[in-house]
């Protein structure tokens, strides 16, 4: 016959299950990630002109991000550049975007409105600076573009930026020698066919897809870029330090090189946000940028170039400490 335990027996077997219960809490706290918080929320990611690298990026990681962070509301925002991008920022009117290093190290160096709350993430790709030029015109070097009709890119972009400082260096003044015309990459190609501009300049990734197509339309080349104007250009000093000379490849832009490398000057591209966005969402953000890399490569080109073992390097951004700690987490 069984017997009832005791009221001792019962106050220990009590006992025993809340320590039981106890230590198994604490077992799977331990063990599962319980203490993570999945980012939530709405962020704002300031992108560039229509059909350039900068919102055709955007795009795509809009995508990547969707599926990486479920809980997070994502809107693109389309800009003039680089310029427009860090200001929007610093504001708080974005919270995520690109920019040039030379744009950033101006921006501080102007010391405008909220450059000391500015954070780098990802060291992207390098932008190339492109001058383009009707196939049988008589532009062959910066300088002759004196009393032409130039697309030097919107008042808020990195283009303008290089664009004057190019053409300083070539012995030009932009206000005085040129017909300096604001414009983006969405209109200069049709500007060019239709010979309201003499050249364009532009500066993006390559192959920027405005680029490719009009060379597929139109007779094009590129206007070398050579190191002695490079030399020049660097000499400006301050910000000019982040630009370097570089090759675009011969198979860039196939029909406007004809088989041909064009030297040029290329300058870093960062991903910035602000001392204000919270480490846990700049940690994923950055895990996305990174984990998606040959995925949003496969459709632009420039992607393809984002390196973990550069990807740190954010000068002359201090980095954010989100992203910080995500380096941290995969370093071998």
């Amino acid at each position: 016959m069984l017997r009832a335990p005791s009221r001792s027996g019962r106050r220990l077997a009590l006992q025993t299950g809340a320590a039981l219960t106890v230590v198994l809490g604490l077992l799977a706290w331990w063990l599962l990630p319980l203490g993570e918080q999945t980012p939530s929320g709405t962020l704002t990611f300031s992108t560039g002109v229509p059909s350039g690298v900068y919102q055709r990026y955007g795009e795509r990681l809009e995508g990547a991000l969707a599926k990486d962070m479920p809980e997070v509301s994502i809107r693109l925002r389309n800009s003039e550049g680089s310029q427009q991008n860090l200001a929007r920022v610093a504001a708080g009117e974005a919270d995520f975007t690109i920019a040039t290093a030379d744009a950033v190290a101006t921006y501080l160096r102007d010391g405008k409105p909220g450059a000391h709350r500015l954070r780098g993430m990802v060291r992207l790709y390098d932008d190339y600076v492109q001058l383009v030029v009707p196939r049988g015109s008589d532009i062959d070097r910066v300088a002759d573009l004196r009393g032409k009709r130039v697309g030097v890119g919107q008042e808020g972009s990195g283009v303008r930026l290089v664009a004057d400082r190019l053409m300083k260096a070539a012995g030009i003044d932009p206000a005085r020698d040129v017909t300096a015309v604001s414009a983006g990459i969405d209109t200069m190609p049709d500007r060019l066919v239709d010979r309201e501009l003499d050249a364009f300049f532009w500066s993006g990734g390559l192959p920027t897809g405005a680029v490719q197509m009009l060379s597929e339309r139109y007779p094009v080349r590129l206007i070398p870029l050579e190191a002695g104007l490079i030399r020049k250009l660097q000499s400006q000093g301050g910000s000019a330090r982040y630009y370097r000379s570089a090759l675009m490849p011969a198979d860039a832009y196939r029909h406007a090189q004809q088989g041909q490398a064009v030297p040029t000057v290329a300058v870093a591209n960062l991903l910035i946000t602000t001392d204000r966005t919270d480490p846990a969402m700049t940690e994923a953000f950055t895990r996305t940028v990174i984990n998606s890399r040959d995925r949003i490569g496969r459709e632009v080109h420039a992607a393809q170039l984002v390196d973990l073992r550069t990807a740190i390097y954010t000068d002359p951004l201090d980095v954010h400490e989100g992203a910080r700690n995500y380096y941290r987490s995969v370093k071998p």
